[in-house]
Order: C-alpha cells, then structure tokens, then sequence
C-alpha cells in the first residue's frame, strides 16, 4: 500500500482535531478504569477497610499516569500512522517506547500515594522496592501490550476507512467525468446528424428544409434548457424525442409511421438525458433508410414495480452476426454502466420482421 505525500499532509492538518476512532477509544479507555475502580473498591471493603479513598487513591494513580502515557501516545502516533500497513514496523516503533514507560511509571505512580499519604498524615506501606518494580514493570508490559494491540486494530480499521472514502470519492470523481466525455461526445453526434438530413432535404426540397431548421432550432433550445443536468424525467425525455422525430418525419414523411404508448405512471420516472434519441435515430437508420416500404416505429415505456422499462421498436430491419453497435448506442450502454452498474441494461433483440432495442432502468422518482 504506497504512502504519498498527500497522505502524510493530511495526517498533520488532521492533528488537533479528535477523530471519532479516538472518541471511542478513550470512551473503551474510560470503561475499562470505571471497571478497575469498581473492582478496587469492592475487595477493598470485603477485606475489611473503610477508609474508600484509599482504593480510589491506588487505582487513580495508575489511571492518571496511565491516561498521561495514553494521549501522549495518541500524539506521538500520528507520526508513525504512515506505518499502520506494517503492523511489525508500527509494533517496533511504538516497542521502543515501552522501557521508558515502565522506568517512569513505578516512580510516579508511587510518589503520589506517598505524597498524599504524607499529607493526610498517614504512611503508604507496601512490599519492597525490589518485589514493586519487578511485580509492576510485568503487569505493566502486560497492560502495554493489550492495549497497543486495541489501538493498533482502531488505527488501522480508521485508515481502512479512510482510504476506502477517498476511494469512493476518487470513483464518484472519475464517473462523473466520463460522463460528461460521453454526454459531450453524443450531442455534436446527435446534431451533426440531424443537420445532415436537412441539408440532403435542402437541394429537393427548400420549404421542407427551412421548416426542419425550425425544429431543430426548438430541438436546440430544450437541450441548452436542460443545461448539464445528467438526469432528467421521463416526460422530458419523450418531449425531446418528440421534437427529434417530427425532425426525422418531415424527411421521410410518407414512409414512417410513429406511435407512442407511454404510461402515465412512468412519467415521473428518473432517466438519464438524450438516453433515448441514439436507439430512435438507429431505429430511423437502421429501419426507414434502408427500406422502401413503410416502416413502423413504436415507442413504449411502463413502470413495472421497481424498474421503468422503455423499448423503441421498428421493422424494416434485420439484425445481422456481424452487426457493429454505432458511437450513440456504444454511448448509451456506457452512460447506464457508470451510473447504474448491473443494475440496468439495453438489449437488442429481433422479434420477427422487427427489432426491439429495450431499456431497463431501476426505477427512481425524478426530483427537479
């Protein structure tokens, strides 16, 4: 796993703030002494003692100098952070720190409960200097040890998810940028066909042709209107292909004939924009220019439960072994695997004399 510069940046601009991995660590931290205390006190009185600050005492020391060493530690950690994909390294660097720990932990500890015993008084009586810091440095090695494993798991679990949300984020950046190279590239496609059929009907037909500018024009003016919306509704959707097909209508006028069988409840679905236009130009292409009879076009779109489902049909076409899918419908197939995944998908399919290029989309209400 490489370790880049910017990781190490922003491991420092994170510094002062408490990250929730933390939070909860010093909340285990807490529990775990609220536990020791507990358990202090409940021997403490069932072998006889009444005075209750004295447990309080002897366990409150090894929580202060203890949680002393902790947030140190949570400081000092940051610079080995980088090494958390190397537990044997991290183990090592945070190794070196445990002799030092123990040498300061008896002294401390202890000098307290002397301290304070001397201020009430009293004296703290306890076995020799020797058994102490031998019975203690174990204990303590013990309790440095578990407790670096707890924080070594919290660690490297808060860099997982770390890594794994800027994984996404990198993701959601790189699909919304091969969106938009898709969406950039199917609109001069998409135009630069429609200027093609008015300008074969401009040398035969001028009334035609200017009438056909007009649409397109209107064509033109929803599409600037949608701006670089990537969704839209269904309805929008039928509006422009509408306004793409009486385009394509005027060209072909006496060898077309379009039907539309959309269901209302369908209308409100989420599609993605000019999804459509590629699969009813291919069905204009593919059906009515190469045919010299009159070619059907039927486009359908319901609501079936949880998917909304589109098909454009046409006869006059035949699909061949060796067909090569065009830029419009290799763009449309792309468009739904980045933003659907599996979820979604567009066949070709022959139904006799026809063939029908279907959609399936999960279906999601538009919000504008």
């Amino acid at each position: 796993m490489a370790v880049t510069h910017l990781d190490l940046a922003a491991d420092k601009q994170a510094a002062p703030r408490v990250s929730r991995p933390d939070i909860a660590l010093y909340f285990l931290w807490a529990m775990f002494w609220l536990l020791m205390l507990a358990v202090g006190v409940q021997d403490y009185v069932r072998n006889g003692g009444t005075r209750i600050w004295q447990p309080l005492l002897w366990e409150g020391t090894s929580l202060a100098v203890a949680t002393f060493w902790l947030v140190l530690q949570r400081r000092i950690d940051r610079r080995y952070a980088v090494y958390l994909d190397r537990p044997l390294v991290w183990i090592g660097h945070h190794a070196k720190w445990a002799p030092l720990v123990v040498l300061s932990f008896v002294p401390a500890v202890y000098g307290i409960r002397h301290g304070v015993y001397a201020l009430v008084g009293d004296t703290y009586r306890h076995e020799s200097w020797s058994y102490v810091l031998l019975y203690e440095s174990i204990k303590l090695l013990i309790f440095y040890g578990l407790w670096m494993g707890l924080i070594f798991g919290f660690d490297a679990f808060a860099r997982t998810q770390d890594q794994r949300q800027r994984l996404l984020a990198l993701q959601k950046s790189l699909a919304e940028a091969q969106l938009a190279h898709l969406k950039a590239q199917l609109r001069p496609h998409f135009f630069f066909n429609a200027l093609n059929t008015i300008s074969a009907l401009m040398q035969v037909d001028v009334p035609r042709a200017d009438r056909l500018l007009s649409r397109l024009a209107d064509l033109l003016r929803a599409t600037l209107q949608w701006g670089d919306k990537e969704i839209t509704s269904l309805r929008e959707e039928i509006r422009m292909l509408e306004l793409y097909a009486q385009i394509m209508q005027e060209r072909f006028a006496d060898r077309v004939t379009l039907s539309w069988n959309v269901d209302d409840a369908a209308l409100g679905g989420a599609i993605p924009a000019l999804l459509l236009q590629p699969l009813l130009e291919n069905a204009f292409k593919h059906g009515v220019e190469r045919s010299r009879d009159t070619v059907r076009i039927e486009v359908e779109a319901r609501r079936n439960g949880e998917q909304l489902h589109i098909a454009i049909r046409n006869t006059g076409a035949i699909l061949g072994a060796d067909r090569q899918e065009g830029v419009g419908l290799r763009n449309c197939r792309e468009r739904l695997s980045v933003l659907y995944g599996d979820a979604a998908k567009l066949q070709l399919t022959p139904l006799g004399d026809t063939v029908e290029a279907s959609v399936t989309l999960p279906w999601q209400e538009h919000r504008a």
